[in-house]
This record gives C-alpha cells, structure tokens and sequence, in this order.
C-alpha cells in the first residue's frame, strides 16, 4: 500500500470517529460534545440524563449504523465481483426479499388466519425472527440451485427470479391486510437503524464478523476472480468453493442487517464504486477495509440527516440514504469521466 493510499485510510478512521462522535451529540436533544465525551468515559455530564441517553438510545444506534453500512458495502462489493457486474448490490440474490416475505406473513398474514396472535407477533424481536428465517430460508433455496448452475450469470438471473416471486406474495397479502397492518409493514419496509437493544447490536455484530471473517478468508479467491473464471480455476482456486461461501457470506451481512434494521437500499450499490473511485484499485485487501469505512461513514451521515437535529421527527433512513448518495456517485463518475470497475 503506497503512502497516499495509507494518509487516505488515516483520513477515513478519523472522519468515522468524527461521525460517529457528531451522531452520539446531535439529535432532539441536543448535547454537546464535551458532555458527550465525559459519559463516554463515564464522568459526570451537565444533566444526568444525558448519560442515560447516550448509551442507552444513541451510542447502539450509531453502532448499528455503522455494522449496517459496512456490512451492506461490504456485501455489495462481494456479488459485483462474483457477478462482474457493477449494478449488482447486496439483495439481488433475494435475502432482502426473503426478509420481507417473512415479516410481510407475520405482520399481514395473521389477517389470513383470523388475526390470531397478530398484536403479540409483530413486536420488534418478532420482526427480526420472522425475516431473518425468511433470508435463511431465500439463502438455503440459492445455495441448493447454486450446486447445479455453473453459470453466474444465470444464477443471478435466478436471484431474480426468487425477487419476482416473494414480490408477488407480499403483494397478494397486502392486498388482504387491513389498513394497520398494511400501514406497519410500510414502516418496517422503510428501515431504522435506531430500535435496537444492546442484545441486539451484539447479535447483529456476530453476523458482521461472521460475514467479515469469511470475506477476509476469501481475498485470494476475489482479486483472482477480477481476470476471469478461467484464470482463477488455472491458479488453483475452486470456482463452486468461492461461489458458495461468497453467497454464505453475503447472506449472513445482508440478511442479518435486513432481519434488525430492515431493507436499507442504495448503500451496497453504491459504496464499493465510491471506494474504488477514490482509492483507484480494485485490490480487494484494499477495497475490504474501505468500504467497511466508507460505508460506516455515510451511513452515521444519512442516519444524523434523517433524524433532525433539534426536532423530534425521524425521516425514512431508506430515502435519505438514496437522496445522500446519489448525487455525490454521479458528481464522483462525472469528475472522473470514467468508472474503475
């Protein structure tokens, strides 16, 4: 790694540890930076309840915004390789798809059935359960096509496909769930980074290193990847192998963060484009840690801009992300004049 390539990664640990510490002090109630160190270091703040609320509401929250980000990065990058395709992002194998599907049938199925249980089951925990076993269950059905396709291209045709379908279903449901049902499914579908307990960041945080672990273990595999299938199988690299856990990976990123934090959109797409325009590589030992940053980074961002500061009102983290990103890929490609994929 050349010099200016490690003032850059430098750059990109402290501007994340400045997001972060600015999202831990802005929000409805304001706190200001010295008092926001002082409870992170457990010394006495100017109110004591502004130790209660940073880490018990906002320092989980940050977290999750950042395992959230790097996790989605992290995955995106992972399926434009496999794909070699860069409009491939981290749900085009369906386990966003599957996610919604399992909490589409916990929150608007129960109408189907009576309304049995409904109140009881759709509690955030029980959210989580229900699109998690929808993303495993997506994961699974990938995995057994997977070992009879040799073509990637065809299975992320097949990806699509599954998308189609758990498309359809949820749309069926809708069509016969009342209006509070339907209503707290949309909310569901518009992603939060901010409803979840300390057990829950730990959990999300074991699928990150999870996701993270085999990526890292799969270095070799992907860069060989970036000079085609046949270069790689002529190196020694086990194309089925590197298909497989690629996909183990991503599902374990993708359909953890959607399970705690909902469809979050834009951030996997985009990110690993940004990192490779920025750094100009496609080495994936420098790309893995960047867009882990890069995607912490912007997501701290997009979650201080969907929560105004100094208000108690909260945006959809879904649209902010889009409406945040966007612009700065396009105003990237166009500075650029060409795309380093």
């Amino acid at each position: 790694m050349n010099v200016s390539r490690r003032y850059r990664f430098v750059l990109l640990g402290v501007l994340l540890i400045g997001a972060l510490l600015a999202n831990l002090s802005l929000g409805s109630v304001h706190i200001p930076l010295a008092d926001t160190l002082k409870a992170l270091t457990g010394s006495e703040t100017g109110r004591e309840s502004w130790g209660y609320i940073i880490w018990n509401y906002r320092f989980p929250k940050a977290l999750t915004a950042i395992l959230v980000g790097g996790g989605l990065s992290l995955s995106g990058l992972l399926m434009q390789t496999l794909f070699r395709n860069p409009l491939a992002g981290p749900f085009v194998l369906g386990v966003s798809s599957g996610a919604s599907l399992g909490a589409a049938l916990l929150i608007m199925g129960a109408s189907l059935l009576g309304g049995i249980g409904g109140g009881y089951l759709a509690s955030d925990i029980s959210l989580a359960i229900a699109s998690g076993m929808g993303s495993l269950l997506v994961l699974l059905t990938v995995l057994l096509v997977s070992s009879r396709l040799k073509d990637a291209m065809a299975l992320l045709i097949v990806g699509l496909m599954f998308g189609s379908i758990t498309a359809a279903l949820v749309t069926v449901l809708s069509y016969f769930s009342a209006a509070e049902q339907l209503q707290q499914y949309i909310f569901w579908s518009y992603g939060s980074v901010g409803n979840l307990s300390w057990n829950q960041v730990g959990l999300l945080g074991i699928f990150f290193l999870l996701g993270t672990g085999i990526s890292i273990a799969l270095l070799k595999a992907l860069n060989a990847l970036l000079l085609g299938e046949k270069y790689a199988s002529t190196l020694g690299i086990s194309l089925p192998r590197t298909r497989n856990w690629t996909i183990i990976a991503t599902g374990l990123l993708a359909g953890g963060i959607t399970a705690f934090a909902g469809p979050i959109a834009f951030i996997g797409l985009a990110v690993p484009h940004l990192a490779r325009q920025l750094l100009g590589s496609q080495d994936h030992r420098i790309l893995l840690p960047a867009v882990l940053l890069y995607g912490g980074i912007l997501m701290l961002i997009c979650d201080m801009i969907a929560q105004i500061p100094f208000s108690a009102y909260v945006l959809p983290i879904n649209a902010i992300t889009s409406l945040v990103g966007a612009p700065v890929v396009i105003w990237l490609l166009v500075r650029r004049k060409r795309m380093i994929f």
